[in-house]
Order: C-alpha cells, then sequence, then structure tokens
C-alpha cells in the first residue's frame, strides 16, 4: 500500500556535472506532473514523464530540476555571413556619404557586431546530461517511493483497526437483530391487551409482527458486509488498492445506511451510527492512498 503523499531527492556529481532532481507528490485524484527545469531539459521532458509515470500512477506531481555544469568543453560558433555582408554594405554606404569620418574597419569590428559570431545551440544533444538527470531523477523517485510506502503501511495499520471496529459492530448488530422482531411482537401485544383485555385476537398479533419483521430483516445487509470486510482485507495486501477501496467503502455505506433505515431498535441504530462514523473515516484516508 503508498501513500500518495512523499518526497525524495537524487543528486548526480561527475565528471564537473553537479546535477539535483527533487520530486514531491500530493495526492489528487488521477497523475498530475509539473515539471519545473532550466531550459537545456526542455528535450527531455517527455522522457522524465515517462520515468514518473513508471513509477506513480495517481497525485499531483512536481518535479524540480537544477545543475551546475563545470565542464571543460569546447565551444562551437556560428558565423552569419548574411548578417555580416550587410553590415559591411551599409559601412561602405556610410563610408561613401561620410566622407571625413576615419576608415576603421577591420575584422575584430565585425566579431563585436551582434548576431554575426553566436554560440550555437546544443540544447538536447548533450548525451552525458542526459545520464546524469536520468540516474539523479530515478534515484528521487525511489527515495519517493520508499517514503510514500513508509506512510502507506501506516495508513493501512490505521485501516485494518477500523474494519477490526467495524467486524465488531457488525456482530453486535448480528446478534441483536433476532430479538428485535420478537420484542416487538410482545409489545404490541401487551399494548392490545391493555386496550381490549384478553380478547385480543393473537392471529392479528402474529401477522403483524410477522409484516414488521419482514420490514425490519437485516440479514442480507449484515451478510454483505461480512464479503465487503473480508474484500477489505484482501485488497489491502496489494499496492495499488486507492480506486478499489474508494469504491469498496461506498458498498460499506450503503449497507450501513440500509441498516438505519431499516432499524427500529435503539441499540441496532447506535451501533450502526457508530459504524458509519468508521466508514467516514476509513473513507477520508482512502483519499491519501495510491
Amino acid at each position: 500500500m503508498y501513500s500518495m503523499t512523499g518526497y525524495g531527492k537524487g543528486d548526480y556529481r561527475k565528471d564537473g556535472i553537479e546535477l539535483t532532481v527533487e520530486v514531491k507528490s500530493v495526492n489528487n485524484r488521477f497523475l498530475d506532473l509539473t515539471i519545473k527545469s532550466p531550459r537545456i531539459f526542455a528535450a527531455y521532458e517527455e522522457l522524465i514523464r515517462s520515468r514518473v509515470r513508471e513509477s506513480i500512477s495517481r497525485g499531483h506531481v512536481d518535479v524540480f530540476v537544477s545543475y551546475t555544469d563545470k565542464r571543460e568543453r569546447g565551444k562551437k560558433f556560428f558565423v552569419d555571413l548574411g548578417v555580416a555582408k550587410a553590415y559591411e554594405a551599409a559601412a561602405k554606404t556610410l563610408k561613401e556619404t561620410l566622407t571625413d569620418v576615419k576608415d576603421d574597419l577591420a575584422l575584430s569590428f565585425y566579431l563585436r557586431l551582434p548576431d554575426v559570431v553566436r554560440q550555437e545551440d546544443t540544447e538536447g544533444e548533450d548525451e552525458e546530461m542526459k545520464n546524469a538527470l536520468v540516474s539523479a531523477l530515478q534515484l528521487a523517485l525511489d527515495n519517493l517511493l520508499k517514503m510514500r510506502f513508509a506512510e502507506g503501511e501506516r495508513l493501512k495499520a490505521d485501516l485494518l483497526s477500523r474494519i477490526e471496529t467495524i467486524k465488531t459492530l457488525r456482530e453486535e448488530i448480528a446478534s441483536r437483530a433476532p430479538f428485535v422482531a420478537e420484542e416487538y411482537r410482545k409489545k404490541m401485544t401487551e399494548r392490545i391487551r391493555e386496550l381490549v383485555g384478553e380478547n385480543a385476537d393473537e392471529t392479528r398479533i402474529v401477522t403483524e409482527a410477522a409484516i414488521f419483521s419482514d420490514k425490519c430483516n437485516i440479514d442480507e445487509e449484515l451478510t454483505r458486509l461480512s464479503s465487503h470486510i473480508a474484500e477489505f482485507y484482501s485488497i489491502a495486501e496489494e499496492k495499488l488498492i486507492g480506486r478499489k477501496l474508494d469504491f469498496l467503502i461506498q458498498e460499506f455505506n450503503r449497507e450501513c445506511n440500509t441498516i438505519c433505515s431499516k432499524s427500529n431498535d435503539s441499540e441496532v441504530t447506535r451501533s450502526a451510527l457508530a459504524m458509519k462514523n468508521e466508514i467516514e473515516k476509513i473513507r477520508e484516508q482512502i483519499q491519501n492512498i495510491e
């Protein structure tokens, strides 16, 4: 079981490259990924997304990338001859017009002009930087998953303790339910005899008691609750269970609501309301599970 909340950090320090990747995740119904990195990593954004999707299925995830490049590498420059010739033509025109101005055109003059010589854009071509990014990202994801798993185990312990409480409450209701109809029959018999004396129609009393017993019968609901409890224990042993438990806890709530609506007994109602309280706490916790 994994929580959707966690943090992981990965560092790469080798051959002049110092790169750090941080990954933070919080609750979200689906996988929502945000990447914040320098422009040099724009070409690797899909690679980052792919690696994150391999490790995480749900949650809002922020990926932060920072780096320092201390490598000594030769720089590549691009000479734009078209721009240089345009400057040359402009300079000749000025020379013909401003005859008193000294002609100091030289190679150094063109090297200082904007856009004549510029460094080539090598983004997306640096294999060393790519490998550093992949290494740091995987380490950050591994650390994130460790934290999410540790938090998930704590959530699992809490959920299972609440399911045990629900199981106990279900047994209390099941042990009390058979007596509800009989107590209703006795109370109804006593009330009728108070009104009409010993001439009460026993057949009518039995019939009314049978009708009441059928209306307040919760055997099916109790059976389904037992099945849901067993299913909860089974699902809890899996890894990615958030959506399954979210659906299952809705079924718990449905059965509990039915028991409350059918109940005509204060003890059954009290136990069912206590069960609803545990179900709601479980539902809140499930929102944190991947």
